[in-house]
């Protein structure tokens, strides 16, 4: 049976709303797309707030789409707020006006989520994704606020950073610094050489980039009206450079001709030309991939995902995983004992899935937790349990929600033997369902550290089973573990008052 889905996008200079046709058997098909220009952003990166006004036309943008949507009888939606809404400091009275207003239920994406979305969006397109992958490969996505960089390395995610070189913000600064037209194209060239500068120098110096994909609203649409032949979306570098210099020459009416686009939002497509343009002097690559997507379609694809219209061929927690992996040898953390501490945690949580009530997706929290443990060890050896803390929170990691990461810092920072405390969830302001799961990840992080202390010790967890109000954890090792079992203990008592289970740890030795 086929259903009506609306994805939207609240963004920050622009409101889109794309309408698909949705069937087990016939996958995702697009029906209908609107956009309608607001700089909402305008608002946000200037005052910190969005005013009155603005409230007023994006309610009326956002009634419309309503309108839309109850004549084709759309029966799902879903809709979100990115980063002119997420930036606000009236962000709940925004949504709740929205609500009241409109009917409509927008959700806040955090940077990480959006471009988690997006890249799905891009891996929509299938194949040839997948094949480009195989390759040094990054995908550049500009959006108003920022532009994240995400680098694939042999199929894998390595690293996904995200710089302040919105469009909107380079647009705003240079409004303020009301600069000649002919200086114009070299402001915003000096804008994003600064902080291209120390994303090349940290980033990039280990991986040979031979594509770049783009995501973007505006230079996407000229660029693929010059690739070489009708179907493909393919352009070198060298042709993408040949066509700027022609838009360059180009008048605002004339951009506004090429790029069917409104003619106040030319201002907005130079610099999305220029951070194309300077990524590949950055990086080297001589292919541009464009595919012509946006959130919308990340938007429809995850929902179409998660109720079994499509199978999606792409690992996407992989991709997560991958990204904190990365983060932790960054920092130097050791594998040998990260497998240790990973292999421990997710025995446990396994084996009492009938008390905690946590399913996959806290278990992957776990697991990136485990993996980023030993991050702050590289910045002080005095402090790690804080260094971890802050080196997790100010990370991003591709596919993980703030809110998430709040959980994995403060589950790993209460790991540590003398970190245990309350007041350190009480001050992330978690709501209740997020609060609980940091404090049994926690539990389960804790005990787990008692089993892995030692690169120079190997063992297996080979049994977690709970039996008369205890939790025994059996492992097989050649040493007899006792420094193991003394810290094991010193942990046992939060793992007991959190799952009112008492951990007993049994060695067998190896022969």
């Amino acid at each position: 049976m086929k259903r009506l889905f609306a994805a939207i996008d609240a963004g920050s200079y622009e409101f889109e709303m794309k309408i698909f046709e949705m069937g087990a058997k016939s996958g995702i098909k697009e029906i209908d797309h609107i956009r309608r220009r607001i700089d909402l952003g305008d608002d946000t990166f200037h005052n910190g707030m969005i005013s009155y006004a603005k409230m007023d036309e994006l309610c009326d943008i956002l009634k419309g789409f309503v309108d839309v949507m109850a004549t084709y009888k759309v029966e799902k939606y879903r809709a979100y707020g990115t980063s002119a809404i997420r930036e606000t400091v009236n962000t709940n009275v925004v949504l709740d006006q929205i609500k009241l207003r409109t009917g409509l239920d927008i959700s806040i994406l955090s940077n990480s989520e959006q471009r988690f979305l997006e890249y799905k969006s891009v891996a929509s397109r299938g194949e040839r994704f997948e094949k480009l992958l195989e390759k040094g490969t990054a995908i550049v996505d500009i959006g108003g606020g920022s532009t994240q960089i995400s680098i694939f390395d042999r199929g894998s995610l390595v690293t996904s950073v995200n710089l302040h070189l919105g469009i909107l913000r380079i647009r705003d600064k240079l409004t303020a610094l009301q600069p000649d037209m002919s200086h114009y194209a070299g402001y915003i060239s000096e804008i994003i050489l600064n902080e291209l500068h120390i994303f090349k120098k940290l980033y990039l110096s280990n991986y040979d980039i031979r594509n770049i994909i783009i995501v973007d609203d505006y230079i996407s649409v000229i660029m693929r009206r010059f690739a070489g032949k009708k179907d493909d979306d393919m352009i070198t570098a060298d042709t993408y450079r040949e066509k700027l210099e022609l838009l360059l020459d180009r008048s605002p009416y004339q951009e506004t001709e090429l790029a069917h686009i409104l003619e106040e939002n030319t201002s907005l497509l130079l610099p999305s030309a220029l951070i194309v343009s300077h990524i590949l002097d950055a990086t080297g690559a001589k292919k541009l991939w464009i595919p012509g997507v946006s959130l919308s379609d990340g938007i429809a694809y995850d929902y179409a995902q998660d109720n079994k219209y499509i199978t999606s061929t792409h690992d996407f927690e992989k991709d997560i995983l991958s990204s904190a992996q990365y983060i932790a040898q960054r920092y130097d953390s050791s594998q040998t004992l990260s497998d240790e501490l990973l292999n421990a945690a997710l025995n446990i949580f396994d084996g009492t899935k009938k008390i905690h009530g946590l399913g996959k997706r806290e278990r992957l929290l776990l697991t990136l937790a485990a993996r980023m443990r030993e991050v702050g060890r590289y910045v002080t050896m005095s402090s790690p349990a804080e260094a971890s803390f802050a080196i997790i929170m100010g990370s991003e990691i591709m596919g993980v929600s703030h809110e998430e990461r709040k959980i994995i810092a403060t589950a790993v920072k209460n790991s540590y033997p003398n970190n245990i405390s309350y007041s350190v969830f009480d001050e992330m302001d978690f709501d209740s369902s997020s609060y609980m799961t940091a404090v049994k990840l926690t539990a389960i992080l804790r005990l787990a550290t008692g089993l892995s202390r030692s690169t120079r010790k190997s063992y297996a967890a080979v049994k977690s089973v709970i039996s008369q109000e205890k939790l025994v954890i059996t492992v097989s090792s050649s040493d007899n573990m006792m420094l193991e079992k003394g810290l094991f203990f010193e942990r046992a008592d939060t793992f007991e008052e959190v799952f009112g289970l008492r951990p007993v740890l049994k060695v067998r030795k190896k022969v």
